[in-house]
């Protein structure tokens, strides 16, 4: 079985070898699918250690195009200067690459089911809340963590694409233990101030 998803980046790879790669030719030829594989070949880079500097606009965009889905936008919108943005072309490939290596793996947990779930237009609202969540929580400062909300972001983004209901679901579920988990690091470092003179006494 095949994935929506893997034609579409296979579609990608093959347009890259002739020309640089934007997010607008993205957004261009896959469009109600772009809002979810522009927001995957965003947050993909943070899996891997990330070059300063793209943290921000990097989440800047995903959480653009997230807050779209939670108004009910089908058609993604991103302003020029982003939508010009131009991948590094060696950087694209890499990225392009790792991404379908992703697809692989993924291919043996998603496909379509529960259609009722995946189709229902409230449910494309609440993904884009929770990938908007999930970004937030992705451009956090705190160290080593930025793979962790990545995760839950990619099964989102897949699970919309592929339309099934159940890894959505899955998704939900994932995203909540995640937020928990970030709460239990932000109370951890709100009460590091007061515990290290304890600590050392």
């Amino acid at each position: 079985m095949h994935l929506r998803f893997s034609q579409d980046i296979k579609s990608l790879l093959q347009r890259l070898a002739e020309q640089p790669l934007t997010l607008g030719d993205i957004l261009a030829e896959t469009s109600e699918r772009g809002f979810c594989l522009v927001i995957t070949l965003l947050v993909l880079p943070f899996l891997f250690p990330m070059p300063p500097g793209l943290t921000g606009p990097f989440g800047g965009a995903c959480l653009l195009l997230s807050v779209q889905m939670v108004l009910g936008r089908r058609s993604p919108w991103l302003p020029k200067r982003i939508a010009n943005y131009k991948f590094p072309r060696p950087f694209a490939q890499l990225l392009l690459q790792n991404l379908g290596r992703l697809t692989k793996v993924l291919q043996k947990i998603a496909r379509p089911r529960l259609a009722k779930i995946a189709h229902n237009p409230l449910i494309w609202r609440i993904n884009g809340f929770c990938i908007s969540l999930l970004t937030l929580l992705l451009i956090l400062p705190i160290p080593f963590t930025n793979p962790i909300p990545t995760i839950g972001i990619l099964l989102l983004t897949v699970a919309t694409i592929e339309s099934d209901g159940l890894l959505i679901c899955i998704s939900y579920g994932i995203t909540a233990l995640i937020t928990l988990l970030f709460g239990f690091i932000g109370y951890a470092v709100w009460l590091a101030p007061s515990l290290l003179p304890s600590i050392f006494k």
